[in-house]
């Protein structure tokens, strides 16, 4: 089977595009399933049913998210309704949601995990080495497993991944929103990326119009960022896995303007 997975989907510019072009991407990747990062899926920061909505109505299968997602109040009742939509399985268990999907393909079942990293984070997160252990406890009838872990510091997650080869299918990083050359199937059979990149702007930072950023780190005045929503790119990574044994077989970054 073969995973596409879309990094963090930038307010409406991004969803428009993942729109535009997604159909056409899993036509010529000959995908079967779609997971995206959709927590600055809205305008204005975090996620909304509206925007949630429009990456379903796209194409997209199973949406993951981070430490944006309960920035917007109108989701949490959402996050409770639908088992397609996930939050960070180690945030805290009163946190509305849930932090591991299954999607059944009939002939195999697909489990997603959603953790977030806890260096230079919240410190508030549980520690994710735990949680993926008992994350993988309860998806263990499923062959085909997936992380999607997002966090900000590269040896964070590079450390879970290892910790992970072999017992996942594909791990891939989310939040820095630059897409890393190190596209790669670890020793034990696990794809992986350090990060997927974003469906945003292509000439911004991170999304956002370059001005706003640039402002506020030269002066340290606080200063409102405005998301950039022409001139868009969709990045992802393709991952080819075998559902019989679980195992990753190659894994592919892609970057379309």
């Amino acid at each position: 089977m073969r995973l596409l997975a879309l990094g963090d989907v930038v307010s409406n510019g991004g969803c428009e595009f993942v729109r535009k072009k997604l159909s056409s991407v899993k036509k010529e990747y000959k995908i079967d399933i779609c997971i995206a990062n959709g927590e600055n899926s809205a305008v204005g920061n975090g996620i909304l049913p509206f925007s949630a909505d429009h990456l379903f109505s796209s194409g997209v299968d199973i949406i993951t998210t981070g430490n944006h997602v309960f920035r917007r109040a109108e989701i949490h009742s959402y996050l409770d309704e639908r088992d397609d939509i996930i939050r960070p399985y180690n945030m805290h268990s009163s946190v509305p949601g849930k932090g591991i999907a299954i999607l059944d393909m009939g002939a195999y079942r697909i489990g997603v995990i959603n953790l977030i990293g806890t260096a230079y984070m919240n410190s508030n997160y549980g520690n994710p080495f735990d949680f993926l252990d008992k994350a993988l406890e309860e998806i263990k009838d499923c062959k085909v497993r997936v992380v999607d872990f997002h966090a900000e510091s590269t040896g964070e997650k590079r450390a879970l991944a290892i910790y992970a080869d072999s017992r996942v299918s594909a791990f891939f990083g989310t939040h820095t929103h630059v897409q890393t050359a190190d596209a790669q199937v670890l020793t034990g059979g696990t794809g992986y990326i350090t990060d997927l990149g974003m469906c945003g702007a292509a000439d911004s930072i991170l999304g956002v119009e370059s001005e706003c950023v640039i402002k506020a780190l030269k002066t340290g005045l606080p200063t409102r960022f405005k998301t950039k929503e022409t001139n868009t790119k969709l990045d992802g990574c393709v991952f080819e896995i075998d559902e019989k044994t679980g195992r990753c077989i190659s894994v592919e970054a892609i970057s379309i303007l």
